[in-house]
């Protein structure tokens, strides 16, 4: 079933976001955990992709045994980043041949031993370019990254959302934003990019904080603001880890629970891999079906 299709039934479509494991840690360390998740129903799950498409074949694996074995639908994340056209073309066949089809395409990151990385030297320069380009060979749901406060790369809040754009025009049909951590920053975003008519779902997504340095890593590399609360917050609890997850697991219900009160096509989670919290999430956010 194409994710497009589950937001024309009902709302909100709630999914979660797995990554593999590591080359050097054995696969089954994620498929004993796909039991635990698959008991939360969500309505779909996607498994992230490497930096320079390291993970191409661990995702695949991963998102056919969500798919085949336990019956969620799976999103494959799909990167452009170092592949030939060739390649790219197999891994969608792979795809399909493991009745995946839906896939959300990314530019990517370059590969970790090249951070000078010359991203002109793709087939496929911009994630838009991915797009149209699997559009054009087959018959995928796609959905596209959006950035609520920009990408880093980009120079302008103008220029970021022109991009986004282009990859909706391209065939997206629908969009996955970056975690981010003050709700007014997602309803000004759908604000305005109805105003350049992007009008497909738009689907936050929510990433709970169970690590201080984890999170302030991430947010300086994505360019996402952390408010003053929440700097505060990971201080108050800088040693006591234990609080801590606690106290991001209650922001992160407290997000949800706005999101849907006012009227968010779904809930996208972050999940980092960890069922148990994710599960706590869901209760207190008055979720769990």
């Amino acid at each position: 079933m194409k994710v497009i299709d589950l937001f024309k039934e009902k709302e909100p479509v709630i999914s979660f976001e797995i990554f593999p494991p590591r080359f050097d840690t054995p696969l089954e360390t994620i498929f004993d955990k796909l039991e635990q998740f698959s008991e939360l129903k969500p309505d779909y799950m996607s498994v992230t992709y490497g930096a320079g498409g390291s993970q191409q074949g661990r995702t695949v694996e991963i998102a056919s045994k969500i798919k085949n074995e336990y019956g969620i639908e799976c999103v494959a994340h799909f990167t452009c980043v170092g592949h030939s056209e060739n390649e790219i073309n197999a891994m969608l066949r792979l795809m399909l041949e493991h009745k995946l089809e839906n896939i959300l395409a990314l530019r990517g990151d370059p590969p970790v031993n090249q951070p000078d990385f010359d991203f002109s030297k793709n087939v496929y320069q911009y994630a838009s370019e991915l797009i149209g380009h699997i559009k054009s060979k087959d018959n995928f749901c796609i959905a596209a990254a959006a950035y609520l406060e920009g990408h880093p790369e980009n120079k302008t809040l103008k220029q970021d959302r022109m991009f986004l754009k282009q990859k909706v025009d391209a065939g997206a049909d629908y969009l996955v934003t970056q975690f981010f951590f003050d709700n007014r920053l997602f309803y000004d975003f759908v604000d305005k990019i109805k105003s350049i008519e992007i009008d497909c779902p738009v689907v936050p997504g929510i990433m709970p904080i169970f690590k201080a340095d984890q999170i302030k890593t991430m947010t300086a590399k994505s360019g996402c603001s952390l408010p003053a609360k929440l700097v505060l917050m990971m201080d108050k609890y800088s040693d006591n880890p234990d609080d801590l997850v606690k106290a991001g697991i209650e922001y992160a219900s407290t997000q949800i629970r706005d999101l849907i009160d006012n009227g968010a096509d779904g809930i996208h989670l972050y999940t980092m891999n960890r069922p148990k919290s994710t599960r706590e999430i869901l209760e207190q956010a008055g979720l769990m079906k």
